[in-house]
């Protein structure tokens, strides 16, 4: 099993929910968040004064996978996440030791 996280562009959140419920994902975790990467922040104008945003906000979504899904997982985020310009995000894989359902009792992945 992996976890698959994406930090995304909030305005296309709906695009990869709807992507990868397509390609079979039933379930996942998003969360509004906010960093920077390569784009460091942008300058914006309020009132006539220049001020810097450090930390833009993003969508960090989790995705916990079986091992054979994790690559078209990742090529549908990508797919339905990119819009070719700076900022567009990234994705983490990590490995996931082990997972409960806890009304049932199940683990591993009948547990997904």
């Amino acid at each position: 099993m992996k976890l698959v996280t994406a930090i995304v562009k909030p305005f296309r959140l709906d695009d990869v929910r709807n992507a990868l419920g397509e390609v079979g994902i039933q379930g996942m975790t998003v969360s509004e968040v906010k960093g920077f990467g390569r784009q460091r922040g942008h300058t914006e104008l309020y009132r006539g004064a220049e001020y810097v945003v450090d930390f833009l906000p993003k969508a960090k979504i989790e995705v916990a996978v079986a091992d054979d899904l994790v690559e078209r997982t990742v090529e549908t985020i990508i797919e339905s996440a990119k819009t070719g310009k700076v900022g567009d995000g990234k994705i983490f894989v990590t490995e996931l030791q082990q997972a409960f359902r806890i009304r049932t009792g199940e683990s591993g992945d009948s547990a997904l």
